[in-house]
Formats: C-alpha cells, structure tokens, sequence
C-alpha cells in the first residue's frame, strides 16, 4: 500500500514538472526582478526572496512535524463522511433585488470561501472559483455540486478581491471569464504576476501589502495580515502575499479572514478597525496539524470577539473536500460553540440573500444530510 502512494505521488510531481509554466492555470509567480522589488514590505525575506508571516517559525515546525504518509494515505482511503450523500440545499437568489441600492448591507454566500457583497450598490466578488475542481488537475478536489449560479448570471461584478493565490482562491477559469469586463481587482503582493499572465489588463489590478489601504467609487479595500503561505507550482513557494480584508462602505464595516491560522493579528485588526457589521472567517478544511495556517473552529470562535465582529460566516467549507474532517464537522462544531458562548452565528444556505439590517433566521440545514 505505501508503495502505490508513493508511485502516486510521483506520477503527480512528474505532470507538475512536465506541463510547468506552459499550463495556464498554474499561472505565472513573480519574476526575480519584480520579487527584488518587494523589498520595502516588512513581510518580505529579501535574501531568500519569498514572503514570510510574523511567527515563521510556528509553520516550520509545523511541516517537521507532519505525518506526510499518515495524511496521504488518508486522503486516499478516507475514514470520515468527507463528502456528501445529497446535494447540499440552495436558494436560487433573486439578483435584481440583491443588485438594488436600498442602503443595506447584503451578500450571498456561494460555498467555500467564495461571497458576493453589495456594499452602497458596489458588486463585490471574494475569492471567486467558479471551476470543478479547487486544484490544477481536474479530477484531484471536485466540487460537491454545481455552482449555484453559472458565471454567465452574476450580474455586473465592480470589484474581485482575492486573498492569495491557493488554486481554491485564485481561480483561472473564473479569472479568465472576467477578463475585459470592466472589472478593478483588489490582491496582495505578487498575484498580479499571475493575472497579468492571463491577459488581465494591469490598469485594472490594484497589488497591495498588509496595511495598505485605497478608497475607490466610494468603498475602501484595507490589506490586512493572515498567517498562511502561498504557490501554485509548488505549494510553500511563497512569493506570492497571502491577506485578510477589510473592506468598508459609507456605513458599513466587513472583515474577510482570507486562510489563516490563528494569531494575534485578529485582535490587531478587531482594535484597529473594529467593531465589524459582519466577518466572514475561515472554518473548514482544517487538521491538528495544520493549525499554524489554518485556524479551527474553537479559534474561529475566539477571533469573531477579538474582531469585536456583531455577526459572523464561517466560509471555507460546503463545496470542497480539502481535509480529513468529516465535511459537516466545522458547521456543527461552531454552531455548538456559538449557542455556548453567545455568538451571533450565520448559517445561511448556498445562494441565499442576507440582509443585515434585518432580523434574518438560519436553520441547521446541514443536519439533515448528516449520519448523526
């Protein structure tokens, strides 16, 4: 058995080499000149020219430590529900009042950590991935079901904010659908190098480093820190930056976690920018031994009062198997967390309309589908 996982592996390494920079969607990381460039943001290691978070040291004691042959061999024969028996409930959302300006803050959630916000009548479009599968080969993290709306029905999407350049953030298909439609792109250090490669217009792509902030028709787009890693190619490559949002309108203040694991910096931002209508953080696709980078649902708990947050999402989970968790694990886990410490939890379905001027109600929905 260890042998036929190891031959796996291979074989998988072997089509990264071989298609290389010639398969689009791995895209492009930045040039040395252009990674030499970087060199003013203190989140950048300018002699080994790759981006490095706060607490570095967390991560690589977290890969000494990691069981790669006890993960894979997981991954291969799963021992928990990892994938859905039925299609997960949607609502088909009604676009001409979600696109309406009537002063309140509205989203819809679309699974993992893809939402549409309307902030002040402005589209904004987060972490959007559109495609079949969350990684570069097309049978390896299928989707558990079709999006809810094609790309061809979203309506006019005025900004795309990415948070790093993970295959199941950073979406080619999805990019690529969005070229030359008037649309402005919000994205840490270096993923321009990857959209540029695309054919996306550099007049449309605003590259920011943690802290840096810009006010464009009105809203203002705030880089803040996470604790992850970034590549394509390779999966620690990290040249490229990894962020969180804040993204704020007239009267309206929205907090997106980006993939982090959990640190100090929630309390930072919660200080800085706090209190949030809204924060929508990750809670889903996590392991024990991944923690540095990805926070579980007791942290995701912790940051929603670190954020001073009146409400939160949990997002990056329900369209994905990228963990070993069972795959209604981190909706239920922060649902029992938030009824015990009184947190004001958002459970909306795919597809579903929010409004967060009003007195919204979610059902467990996901317990119907569950073996529990």
């Amino acid at each position: 058995m260890k042998r036929i996982v190891i031959i796996f592996v291979v074989l998988i390494a072997v089509v990264f080499i071989v298609f290389g920079r010639v398969y689009p969607k791995l895209g492009s990381a930045p040039s040395i000149e252009i990674l030499k460039s970087f060199k003013f943001s203190k989140n950048f290691n300018n002699l080994k020219l790759r981006f490095e978070n706060k607490h570095e040291y967390k991560l690589v004691e977290a890969q000494n430590k990691l069981d790669n042959w006890a993960i894979t061999r997981d991954f291969l024969f799963p021992k928990n529900e990892v994938i859905p028996q039925d299609k997960l409930p949607e609502d088909n959302p009604d676009l001409m009042s979600f696109v309406e300006n009537n002063g309140q803050i509205k989203f819809i959630w679309l699974g993992h950590s893809t939402f549409l916000l309307n902030i002040d009548g402005n589209i904004i479009l987060v972490d959007p991935i559109f495609s079949n599968s969350a990684a570069p080969i097309s049978f390896l993290s299928p989707r558990f079901q079709k999006p809810v709306l094609k790309l061809t029905e979203l309506p006019q999407i005025d900004f795309i904010v990415i948070s790093h350049d993970h295959y199941d953030h950073l979406d080619y298909e999805t990019m690529k659908y969005f070229k030359n439609k008037n649309v402005r792109y919000l994205v840490p250090l270096g993923v321009s190098s990857h959209l540029l490669s695309w054919g996306i217009a550099r007049s449309e792509i605003t590259e920011m480093d943690w802290w840096d902030e810009v006010n464009i028709d009105g809203v203002r787009f705030i880089c803040g820190p996470a604790q992850h890693f970034s590549g394509r190619l390779s999966p620690y490559e990290n040249k490229t930056l990894w962020a969180s949002w804040i993204i704020q309108g007239e009267k309206s203040n929205i907090f997106y976690s980006g993939d982090t694991g959990y640190s100090e910096h929630f309390k930072e931002i919660g200080d800085k920018f706090g209190p949030f209508d809204v924060s929508f953080i990750e809670n889903g696709q996590y392991d024990e031994q991944w923690r540095p980078v990805h926070v579980l649902p007791e942290e995701a708990a912790k940051a929603y009062f670190d954020l001073k947050s009146k409400a939160i999402v949990p997002v990056h989970w329900g369209m994905f198997n990228l963990a070993l968790h069972n795959w209604y694990d981190p909706i239920e886990e922060i649902s029992n967390l938030a009824e015990a410490r009184g947190i004001n939890l958002f459970t909306p379905k795919i597809g579903q309309i929010v409004t967060l001027n009003n007195k919204e109600k979610f059902s467990a929905w996901w317990k119907q589908l569950t073996k529990k």
